[in-house]
């Protein structure tokens, strides 16, 4: 990774976790993938580093530091095993940030010591079956009755959906009242008319569970509710567009380790009497990977930097997710090609590489989402309305 100005403490937080990386996730990254199991080792050891509970104050048992620290982390992770980099974004930078940054005293305590020595793993659960990316379309209900809500619906996609002790749930009270009826939720693993059912068969990521969830009249204590009633949507927004951040960094090491596998392989691989990193057009592509990957992190750390000096961040948040997320689809793709044949194969982690890096254009709000956030940025109120109507 590029100094970016790192401190001390970031330089070393950041050589700890590479060589973690090195030393335990990369080596069993493949296997796990092969059996979509989810690698406790990989879990225990993150949690060990004190990963699992980055941007929590210490006084709640967390690690402390901010974005910058969560993005330095999660790209290290990622060039590792993206599958492990994606159950520790759900868990710190979705889950145990909206309980950190939005519950009462009482929750904080509850609920985040655990979270944050990773003796709990949190999920966060928006998305619906007929939902996708109109978040505020909920159909998950909770009504209040006496001292409980009950929740009935259900959540797809969601991430360590069958591990998590404890989940942030999002239900509307009134769907007439769309993004004013949703407030936000914590479901604890057990509860009454709760089940997790896993989702297998996806094409990247696969050592990282996703799963169905399903309520069924499953109560939660009025204590559980997260802040106020009817502002889980803003909740949830003002996650995703700090979370965004980390997805960028994770994106960025997903690109890096398919870009330092095709250095390796342009050195060793010969072609007509040469190594093929001899070749021009070899070079050429590995240049523009570089690059691209320089500017990913850089637009990473700088919304970082934003975010943790309390300055405006959501824009370049968007931009930064919008362009590491495609530029991991391009490295990995252009990975697969310098590799030829063998790219194509299990044999060869780039293959992984690739199917890894496809949902991160997806997940979190799609390219077309972030553009949309982009363009509101740039554009009068009155030119956007004109265009919707064209």
């Amino acid at each position: 990774m590029t100094d970016l100005l790192l401190n001390e403490e970031e330089r070393m937080l950041q050589a700890t976790v590479r060589d973690f990386a090195d030393r335990e996730l990369a080596p069993r990254a493949q296997e796990s993938d092969e059996r979509e199991e989810f690698s406790w080792d990989a879990w225990k050891g993150m949690a060990a580093l004190g990963l699992t509970g980055l941007g929590v104050d210490p006084g709640l048992g967390g690690s402390g530091g901010g974005y910058r620290q969560m993005a330095i982390a999660e790209e290290e992770v990622a060039r590792g095993d993206a599958a492990a980099s994606v159950s520790l974004v759900a868990h710190m930078s979705l889950s145990a940030q909206t309980i950190y940054q939005f519950g009462d005293e009482e929750q904080k305590l509850r609920y985040l010591p655990a979270m944050a020595r990773g003796e709990a793993i949190g999920a966060w659960a928006l998305t619906e079956p007929g939902g996708g990316s109109d978040a505020a379309a909920l159909q998950t209900t909770a009504e209040l009755r006496g001292d409980n809500y009950y929740l009935n619906g259900s959540k797809i996609f969601i991430t360590n959906g069958d591990l998590a002790r404890f989940l942030v749930v999002f239900a509307t009270q009134d769907r007439s009242l769309r993004s004013r009826g949703i407030s936000a939720f914590v479901v604890n693993e057990g509860a009454d008319g709760f089940r997790a059912n896993a989702q297998h068969g996806k094409m990247g990521m696969r050592a990282s569970p996703t799963t169905e969830l399903v309520f069924q009249g499953t109560p939660v204590p009025q204590s559980d509710r997260l802040g106020e009633e009817g502002r889980g949507f803003n909740y949830a927004m003002d996650i995703l567009d700090s979370s965004r951040i980390v997805i960028a960094a994770q994106c960025v090491g997903i690109a890096q380790a398919a870009y330092e596998a095709s250095v390796r392989y342009t050195q060793q691989r010969e072609a007509f009497g040469q190594p093929i990193a001899q070749h021009q057009a070899i070079q050429f592509m590995l240049a523009d990977m570089a690059t691209e990957i320089y500017a990913a992190r850089v637009a990473s750390m700088h919304a970082a930097t934003l975010k943790d000096h309390g300055l405006p961040y959501v824009n370049e948040a968007s931009m930064a997710k919008l362009y590491a997320s495609e530029t991991a689809v391009r490295v990995t793709s252009n990975a697969v090609q310098i590799h030829g044949g063998y790219g194509y194969f299990k044999e060869s982690p780039v293959e992984r590489y690739f199917r890894d890096a496809r949902v991160t254009t997806i997940y979190e709000g799609t390219s077309e989402v972030q553009r949309l956030v982009i363009a509101r940025q740039i554009l009068p109120e009155h030119a956007l309305q004109s265009t919707s109507r064209n």
